[in-house]
């Protein structure tokens, strides 16, 4: 499921205004292997997470909470595609959001 559901997010990702320009010049299997990974450890496994630490992959990206914020919104939407209901998906964000501080530049305008 992880596989798909990767491959679902990255449709979405890279048709939004806001987070495209992200992945412009990313090397898209490489970054949709990883976050299969990512995802599928931050989810209980049994993969496990080969990439470089999150806080080092993410620091150059000045990504603003409103930018990770979106981003899990299109997660939430692929999820939503799957057999799972409203508060499973919600707890697949909930994981995901124990890493925001190192996702979120710290430079970026939290506010926004």
């Amino acid at each position: 499921m992880i596989p798909a559901l990767v491959h679902r997010l990255y449709g979405l990702v890279l048709e939004d205004a806001e987070l495209k320009p992200f992945f412009i010049n990313a090397d898209l299997d490489k970054l949709k292997r990883m976050q299969i990974e990512f995802l599928s450890a931050a989810l209980g496994g049994p993969v496990q997470y080969s990439g470089r630490p999150i806080l080092r992959a993410h620091h150059h990206l000045n990504i603003s909470l409103a930018n990770y914020q979106r981003f899990a919104q299109l997660l939430f939407t692929a999820l939503a595609s799957y057999e799972l209901s409203e508060q499973e998906c919600y707890d697949v964000i909930l994981r995901l959001n124990l890493y925001t501080n190192n996702i979120v530049s710290k430079g970026a305008d939290l506010t926004e």
